[in-house]
């Protein structure tokens, strides 16, 4: 494959979006398209874009305010219509524009003004094959038509050498374009279909190949056999159950006996256990434990960090206080010697449950008798990497975890690999959240700090990074300054580059109440429980995704108590406005995990990876529903037939994909 040459600037842009060959230029998709069809220009309305060609009529003019620069001047359009425009921070303007030649203008209608804003403009008309041009996401210090430039060399580089792995029979049932001319209507597309039918390609390839990865998953994981294993009886884990301050509900009830009835079973069990915020996973979790100790086994409880494993394991020693369980915790912060003790221990059979984070799972760490794992917020195909578990033993169940819950019926079709148990109650009361968008001036942020601190409430402060950027002022630092600054003394910091006692020192100060303030990054947004904390302020919300902004509220009114969860924004445009709006209107986790997949666009999905959902490219999980549907049936007929020398091909790049992952058994 070829590699890129460019100058060092392009280079390093390129290197930070992890762009490395002709290859990935072209399977980085445009964000959007600038149409530069022309638009009605009668009877416009306020913000209307509209799109003409024009030519400049009169004088420019040029003002400058302090650091804002203005030009105006009036256009003519072939129909003899006039429009004032105006742009803003553009001097270039003054040399661009002349009355010799013709523009193709893009703006937004200004109705109180009677003007046109500019967004874009060209010199001379476009031919109608013109119209859609990409816009891609790109670092500042890329250029768009930079990319573009890469993308047109990328075509002429790799012409003819594009591997196609569907099968002929799907490529003449569905009528799909080859994925060389898909992925030019996509980049430089005549029209909207032309990009519709590049999507389609691209889209269900990679439905294919998921259904297949996660069928192929599927079939190894319930081919290993979990070896002779005691029966749980179902009436005994209710000695635990009943020792419990608090009555369970149907749905956690329903949830112990599908995953003890599946412990049960002479097959390995691979199961999600997904619920929103607070739905009580953690003590069905700890119900399994029980049921796995009964039969004689070790189980291990994995969190992806210090703060969540700590805080799992204090909750399971509590749970498990009346009961003779020895629980342990293994964490990267702990002193070798310690370390050392915990694994003689662990491969003498003197520990029933150990929790931590992967250190679970290191080289050195053996179990006597491993039956049950349980890894919380589950990071989808990792969490299958059978050979570091077998080394820990006998053949191990697999219970994991998600507070990203989606719809049954969509769970099942992108969790093809694992049965999928769902939590649909709460243990307490309904939540009483009232989410508002606010400004950074909203008076109200400085009254509802302190009407919390008088009722002796604590209060959660959250930024989207650590340090600050640009003088933006959303950095905890920052934040911390301030808000320290406005009420001295009772006010914590908390973030990942802390030291561990440093962290454990500020959670604990808050909870206790002895500072009732905590201004944190999302490190707080799984696992924190401060029961009484009934205020969340959380700056930047666009930096999060929904799902994550949800987690996060999560973290308050957890007793049913009436809580508030301020989101401040300046300047939000339309988009983000709708986002945000959907936490505004909701606190139904599953309608919001829906709403966040639903307004992605391709290659946005990605950043789904912290919420536990898988990562697509291109597929968007709700709107290509139907196509997944129809590709994960396909997978299915292309194992059965795989035989067959035309799903050779697209069988062997999955497992290969796979593989080079370690996700599956060479």
């Amino acid at each position: 494959m070829e590699k890129l040459t460019a100058s060092n600037r392009i280079s390093n842009a390129l290197t930070k979006m992890e762009i490395y060959s002709f290859h990935d230029v072209l399977y980085h998709l445009p964000r959007t398209y600038d149409n530069f069809a022309p638009t009605k220009l009668t009877g416009l309305n306020d913000k209307d874009r509209v799109v003409f060609l024009g030519r400049l009529t009169g004088a420019v003019s040029y003002t400058k305010k302090g650091r804002l620069s203005i030009v105006r001047w009036q256009m003519e359009t072939k129909d003899g219509t006039f429009f004032r425009l105006v742009a803003f921070n553009r001097p270039y303007l003054l040399k661009f524009i002349n009355s010799q030649n013709l523009y193709t203008v893009v703006g937004k209608y200004d109705a109180l003004r009677r003007e046109i804003n500019l967004q874009t403009i060209v010199k001379g008309e476009m031919d109608a094959s013109e119209y859609s041009r990409p816009i891609y996401s790109l670092p500042t210090d890329l250029a768009n038509h930079e990319f573009v430039r890469l993308v047109n060399k990328a075509f002429t580089n790799m012409h003819g050498t594009l591997d196609n792995f569907l099968p002929a029979n799907l490529i003449k049932k569905y009528r799909f374009i080859d994925e060389e001319t898909a992925l030019k209507q996509i980049h430089f597309p005549k029209d909207e279909n032309e990009i519709y039918q590049g999507l389609r390609v691209l889209k269900y390839q990679e439905s294919l190949i998921y259904a297949l990865q996660t069928l192929l998953i599927r079939e190894e994981n319930k081919a290993l056999p979990k070896g002779s294993k005691s029966p749980i009886e179902l009436k005994n884990v209710n000695d635990f159950i009943k020792s419990l301050p608090y009555k369970l509900t149907r749905s956690q009830v329903n949830a112990i006996r599908e995953i003890i009835l599946d412990m049960n079973e002479k097959e390995l069990m691979y199961r999600l256990l997904q619920g929103d915020v607070g739905s009580g996973k953690t003590v069905v979790a700890a119900s399994s434990l029980y049921a796995n100790y009964l039969r004689g086994d070790q189980g291990a409880f994995l969190a992806p960090t210090d703060a969540l494993a700590r805080q799992h394991y204090k909750t399971l020693t509590n749970l498990f206080k009346s009961f003779p369980l020895k629980i342990e915790l293994l964490v990267g912060s702990l002193l070798e010697k310690e370390k050392k003790e915990i694994k003689e221990r662990l491969i003498a059979g003197k520990i029933d449950i150990l929790v931590g984070t992967h250190a679970l799972f290191s080289a050195d760490v053996f179990y006597q008798s491993l039956g049950l794992v349980i890894i919380d917020e589950q990071h989808r195909f990792g969490v299958n990497q059978r050979a570091a578990l077998a080394a820990k033993g006998d053949r191990s169940d697999l219970l994991l975890i998600s507070a990203t819950p989606i719809p049954r019926t969509l769970a099942l079709s992108i969790y093809g690999d694992l049965d999928v148990t769902t939590l649909d109650q709460f243990p307490n009361k309904e939540r009483q959240i009232t989410t508002k968008i606010v400004e950074s001036s909203d008076k109200e942020l400085k009254e509802v700090v302190e009407e919390a601190l008088n009722k002796e409430e604590q209060i959660f402060i959250i930024a989207p990074r650590i340090e600050d950027v640009e003088n933006k002022n959303l950095a905890a630092e920052t934040l911390y300054k301030t808000y320290n600054k406005a009420y001295p003394n009772r006010v914590s910091l908390l973030h990942g580059k802390l030291k561990q006692e440093e962290k454990e020192t500020a959670f604990d100060a808050f909870k206790a109440g002895l500072t009732p303030i905590l201004v944190a990054t999302s490190v707080i947004e799984v696992g924190i429980d401060v029961p009484s904390a009934s205020l969340m302020i959380i700056y930047a919300p666009t930096h999060f995704g929904l799902a994550s902004l949800h987690q996060l509220r999560g973290r308050i009114g957890r007793l049913g108590q009436p809580s508030l969860c301020l989101l401040v924004g300046d300047d939000l445009d339309d988009i983000s406005l709708e986002k945000l709006n959907v936490l505004v209107k909701s606190n139904d986790g599953f309608y919001i995990a829906e709403k966040d997949l639903e307004l992605r666009g391709p290659g946005e999905i990605a950043s789904v990876n912290q919420s536990g959902l898988p990562s697509f490219r291109y597929v968007n999980l709700i709107s290509d529903f139907e196509m997944f549907k129809y590709a994960k049936a396909d997978a299915e007929a292309i194992l059965k037939n795989s035989d067959k020398k035309d799903n050779e091909v697209i069988i062997e790049h999955a497992k290969y994909l796979l593989q080079t992952k370690g996700f599956l058994n060479a």
